[in-house]
């Protein structure tokens, strides 16, 4: 009482602290509600008492983040100036705007990509600020989110500043000290998040159950962002895969994995699986050797495999790439090595894998690198990338410049477009008929390769009205993407109809493949495994007219046809001819999200193995259609140890690779 009495400013900061607290918490907590009430469709079978927990725990990540915005809060009983407390005013404002701000973009961000906040955010801005803030005016309801986060960055000016102006102002005192030291104490108890010894609360406290989006809700979006950015920047992402244990039999066991028996290690010394492919002859239906086959890339914007008929969707969203799998080899378990266009367009074309800490290669000064791409393989071929977009993107025009590709077609290249979309670019039957011309043009200097990558099943989804399909209307939220898939997948088909009778046609070799899926209501253990299925369609000479269940990712592409093209080449592709495998191989894909996400995982046949350092690792075995994810870890110790020395090694050898700059064909 006497305290309150002769010192009152003190007893009064303790209760300003500690307004904020639960300010602060009670701000994070309605964001995380608000995040669960616009996705709750991917809480499927879980309790409420799971729900609970899950908030639970993400208290204490806000608390983690609070403590940061009350550091000037527990200077206060000691410097209760006018200038100290407008500096506490602003400081505790920013971090309030920023808790909003973030937990409002979030919203929108999770639904795109299923992830919490994390480098990808950072990642896109720095790429084109003008196009992403296009793309964002253009797909979301910006005014909104403004609002919202202009009244509640108000509500919390207001309410600190009239608590501010509670305190009353005093000198300093000894007094204040204890007081200094007891916030001081509070606060770092808040930041480490957890009462027990050891590392403070880390992301994987909040995995505690088989729903990815529940985990997910137990996290905070400013937490995540801060994390992700301070491990790429110190390479801690990396840094955790580099064990020396794991050194020469990481390699030996990876050189195991990917070299087949119509291959010959070469240059042991100085590369990691540098080989020679001594190919299959290439052969005509009656018997003889056919010359070499031009090659066409076609790399499909967002093309999830969970909505392609010909792997087991109702919905008629790919009529015409359904007809085309009847004329080729269609693998139905193909996976994307990453989520975002960026790993898909390197893992395919470069034939080398999305790791951790290079999730954006193209663009790191290891990009300069020379890989086994199909450019470099093939030097004697004339060759084009034909795209709808900026190749100023992700650095793309840089990165496949050095790798030998010769003629690029982008956004300012087209004449007269059917559509120009502000954002991004022509559309799809723009880029396809351009395809036509420039192949056309191309075949006249002999064999030739040809990228094309598409770009209209992106948001905003704009495309040119047509009658040329009906729209998807079914698929609630889903129904404006799948409409810009459906239009793609025409696209695709028209260009096929275009080149079938060009002198060309019956001596190429075409893959069609999608660049990366998409989040959908079933998210598959912690990996969110459907976001990487994808279709991969073969078609050609020699090619046979099958479906296959072998497990097959995007760096298996250039080796599979490497084997078709009857040519015997050096290259270190860190994928397998798919035809190469023995009798009862499954097949395997290492593949990672995007945007910093620790969590790597290996398919192998029916079985997926996710890792993280944090948590360590877990066996499901999945099916793709209907999607489902079985947890075997219990069952299955010795698979869940094999797989996961599978996937350290695979990794650990294709970084020190990147790292030293020994991942060219020919030294």
């Amino acid at each position: 009482m006497n305290l309150h009495r002769k010192h009152p400013h003190l007893l009064i900061s303790i209760g300003f602290f500690l307004l904020l607290t639960i300010g602060f918490t009670i701000l994070l907590g309605l964001l995380r509600l608000l995040l669960l009430t616009t996705h709750h469709s991917l809480l499927d079978d879980v309790s409420g008492s799971d729900v609970l927990s899950a908030f639970l725990t993400g208290a204490r990540f806000d608390l983690r983040m609070t403590a940061y915005a009350l550091l000037p809060a527990v200077l206060l009983p000691l410097v209760n100036r006018p200038g100290y407390r407008t500096f506490c005013l602003v400081w505790i404002t920013c971090f309030g705007a920023a808790f909003v701000f973030l937990g409002l973009l979030e919203l929108e961000f999770y639904g795109e990509f299923q992830q919490r906040l994390n480098f990808l955010v950072i990642q896109y801005l720095k790429e084109d600020p003008v196009t992403v803030t296009g793309m964002i005016w253009e797909s979301f309801p910006v005014v909104r989110y403004l609002t919202g986060w202009l009244l509640l960055t108000g509500c919390v000016f207001l309410v600190t500043r009239k608590a501010l102006a509670r305190i009353p102002r005093s000198g300093m005192t000894l007094l204040a000290l204890p007081v200094v030291l007891a916030l001081f104490l509070a606060d770092a108890g808040m930041a480490r998040g957890t009462l027990r010894s050891g590392p403070p609360l880390r992301w994987g406290d909040a995995y505690n159950s088989d729903n990815l989006f529940l985990n997910h809700l137990g996290l905070n979006g400013a937490y995540t962002l801060a994390k992700a950015t301070m491990d790429q920047v110190s390479g801690n992402d990396t840094s955790l895969w580099k064990s020396p244990d794991l050194d020469q039999p990481a390699l030996a066991l990876t050189r195991q994995m990917i070299l087949t028996d119509s291959e010959a290690l070469i240059d042991a010394d100085s590369a990691a699986i540098r080989r020679h492919k001594i190919a299959r002859p290439s052969l005509t239906p009656d018997g003889t050797t056919r010359s070499e086959p031009n090659i066409v890339i076609i790399l499909m914007e967002s093309f999830s495999g969970q909505f392609v008929g010909a792997l087991g969707d109702p919905g008629e969203v790919t009529p015409r790439f359904d007809e085309l799998s009847k004329e080729g080899l269609l693998f139905t378990r193909a996976f994307s090595n990453g989520t975002h266009t960026h790993q898909g367009i390197f893992a395919t074309l470069s034939c080398f894998p999305n790791l951790p800490g290079y999730e954006y290669l193209m663009q790191s000064s290891h990009g300069s690198n020379h890989f086994s791409g199909i450019t470099a393989l093939l030097p004697d071929y004339a060759n084009t990338f034909i795209y709808n977009g900026d190749f100023n993107w992700d650095n793309q025009i840089g990165f496949f410049r050095n790798q030998g590709m010769d003629n690029f077609i982008g956004r300012y290249d087209y004449r007269d477009p059917v559509l120009m979309d502000e954002v991004w670019g022509v559309s799809d039957e723009d880029m396809f008929n351009r395809a036509v011309e420039e192949i056309d043009a191309l075949q006249a200097q002999g064999s030739f390769v040809a990228v094309l990558q598409t770009l209209s099943n992106h948001i905003p989804y704009n495309i040119p009205p047509h009658d040329n399909f009906q729209p998807v209307t079914d698929r609630g939220e889903l129904s404006d993407r799948l409409t810009a898939m459906k239009y793609a997948d025409w696209a695709l088909g028209e260009f096929f109809d275009q080149i079938r009778n060009k002198p060309y046609f019956d001596n190429t070799l075409f893959v069609i493949v999608g660049d990366h899926g998409f989040g959908t209501a079933h998210q598959l253990t912690e990996i969110n495994l459907l976001r990487f299925h994808v279709p991969l369609l073969f078609l050609g000479p020699g090619i046979p007219v099958e479906r296959r269940d072998t497990v097959i990712s995007q760096v298996d592409i250039i080796p599979t046809l490497i084997g078709y093209s009857g040519r015997s080449l050096t290259h270190q592709c860190w994928g397998r001819d798919a035809n190469d495998l023995q009798p009862g191989d499954p097949g395997l894909a290492v593949i990672k999200p995007s945007g910093s996400e620790i969590t790597t995982a290996i398919v192998e046949g029916n079985q997926v193995l996710t890792f993280d350092h944090e948590r360590g690792s877990h066996l499901y075995e999945y099916e793709l259609m209907p999607p489902r994810a079985t947890p075997r870890d219990a069952r299955s110790p010795e698979q869940v140890n094999r797989l996961t020395q599978r996937l350290q090694a695979y990794v650990a050898t294709a970084l020190q690779s990147l790292e030293e700059k020994t991942t060219d064909a020919i030294r």
